[in-house]
């Protein structure tokens, strides 16, 4: 059975993020599935993860693969049924996995029921008012209320047949809502009850630095397009984000958590300024903030030193625990942004032991754990709105390839339909679950004892006390708790020698004792 929920279960937490689409598919559609994920809880309870977090599978048209919520408090048919989530969510809370659930509080689908009676109804009214409408500028309003632009391309406005237009930062699709409406947030709470309710131990909030927009919708400067989200000081000025009103969105949302003890709340937020990060981490707001910093930073020992070290300092001022993660569905594969071949995946392993020694909570990405690569698709395959939009190099699709579960011949064990909605790569027979179990050299197996070890050793539950040692150039060593295990990293060319001690896990084979390049161990 699972654990009791403790004040701060998710503190240290291993989670493992299911791209749902991509996990596992059970009825042969070529998409995964809730009933799929079910099927293969077995699998992550031996990987050792402690929490599931699952993308949004709400009812949607899909123009951005389900982050355009159609209904909140419904599963899309493609997904399966509310009895289906009921069953997944008790079943893994048998084996100890807590679920966590996307919700997506920026927007809406524009087949919503709110946004279809939006554009029935005239300028001014209250169908309207849940969404920002608004009169264009210059010559008969021909012009967009302001220069806003989408995160997606283009401009974030589009006219309706009655001349007014609507704000989306994302896609057409994806109109903004008015978070000055009260009735826009009675209905997050509605939704947030809902599946609290049905027993989720918490959420992750989609675009959680968004909501409030700079009163009077100002313009922008152009350049902030180039820098989504940030506010750091001497950047560009950006209203479409991180405004402070979105402070009372999250203290909203935190009243409703805390009654409901044992869940938790962690944001996406694009906010680079610590100061400001810091102030979503407030004790009346979210948990956890998601923290980019490894994700943004190239495998290089010093530059490494640094986004730890700032990635302690802020929830720590704030008294919040810190997160890690080194990919999700929005970038590029940990394997691919390392280089690539056999160098990215060894990068890619050192860098898995460095992230599970860190103080905190660590995301996962499904198939990390595999050392999948990004995907090489052919341009007739690309399904994602950034690729369309955009280009192609801006897609998301390569990361989000199903997961190769077992046999020799696309698409592994993901569906028994070999048309799935995104094509498997031949050349991954080697990278499946099945053949990675049988291989006690395997990057599965490296994340299976490195997990097991976070979970049993006690210097790793030592609070978030880290000690950096003294290391040779391209390197760094640090250590958790008082005499307790020591995590080194080699980013040079030469092999190093390892600071005194008995080595309990290496990324890569040692060297006459020495740890090579591109490699990383724990020690004791």
């Amino acid at each position: 059975m699972a654990a009791a929920p403790h004040a701060s279960w998710w503190s240290d937490a291993v989670f493992y993020q299911v791209y749902l689409r991509s996990f596992a598919d059970s009825d042969a559609d070529g998409i995964g599935d809730l009933e799929g994920l079910r099927r293969r809880l077995g699998y992550l309870e031996q990987l050792g993860v402690d929490a599931l977090w699952l993308t949004p599978f709400y009812r949607s048209p899909m123009a951005d693969h389900g982050y355009d919520v159609a209904d909140p408090r419904d599963v899309d048919p493609m997904f399966g049924t509310l009895g289906d989530f009921d069953e997944l969510l008790a079943d893994a809370h048998q084996r100890g996995i807590r679920v966590t659930v996307d919700v997506v509080p920026n927007h809406t689908s524009n087949q919503h029921a709110w946004f279809k009676s939006a554009m029935a109804a005239a300028p001014g009214s209250r169908e309207r008012a849940r969404y920002l409408f608004r009169d264009g500028r210059g010559p008969d309003g021909a012009e967009p209320p302001n220069n806003w632009v989408s995160v997606f391309g283009g401009p974030a406005w589009t006219r309706v047949p009655d001349g007014q237009w609507y704000l989306h930062l994302f896609t057409p699709q994806q109109p903004d809502l008015n978070w000055d409406d009260a009735e826009v947030r009675y209905d997050l709470e509605r939704t947030l009850r809902f599946w609290l309710d049905r027993g989720v131990d918490g959420f992750r909030f989609d675009v959680a630095h968004g909501m409030a927009k700079a009163p009077g919708l100002p313009d922008m400067d152009p350049h902030a397009a180039e820098e989504y989200g940030t506010s750091e000081q001497g950047k560009a000025y950006d209203p479409r984000f991180d405004d402070d009103g979105v402070h009372d969105v999250h203290r909203m949302i935190r009243k409703v958590l805390d009654e409901y003890p044992g869940t938790m709340s962690v944001g996406e937020i694009w906010v680079s300024d610590e100061e400001r990060l810091a102030r979503y981490l407030r004790p009346d707001e979210l948990h956890l903030a998601f923290n980019f910093r490894l994700v943004l930073t190239h495998f290089d020992a010093d530059a490494l030193r640094t986004a730890i070290e700032r990635s302690l300092a802020v929830p720590r001022a704030a008294g919040a625990d810190a997160t890690w993660t080194l990919s999700n569905h929005d970038v590029s594969r940990t394997v691919s942004r390392y280089g690539g071949g056999a160098a990215g995946l060894r990068r890619a392993r050192a860098m898995a032991l460095v992230e599970l020694a860190l103080p905190g909570a660590v995301y996962l990405y499904n198939g990390e754990e595999l050392g999948l690569p990004d995907a090489d698709l052919p341009a007739s395959a690309l399904t994602d709105p950034w690729a369309r939009t955009l280009s192609p190099e801006y897609g998301r699709d390569p990361e989000r390839v199903p997961m190769p579960w077992d046999g020799d011949l696309p698409p592994f064990g993901f569906s028994r339909n070999p048309r799935t909605w995104l094509p498997t790569p031949p050349d991954w027979a080697g990278l499946t679950v099945q053949r990675q179990l049988a291989d006690p050299e395997s990057t599965l197996a490296l994340y299976r004892q490195a997990i097991e070890l976070r979970r049993t050793h006690p210097a790793l539950h030592a609070g978030d006390e880290l000690e950096w040692y003294g290391a040779p150039a391209g390197c760094f060593a640090f250590r958790r708790g008082r005499g307790g295990l020591i995590c080194a990293l080699n980013t040079s060319a030469s092999s190093i020698a390892l600071p005194p001690g008995e080595v309990l896990l290496s990324s890569s084979p040692l060297v006459q004792g020495r740890l090579p390049p591109d490699a990383a161990a724990w020690l004791v």
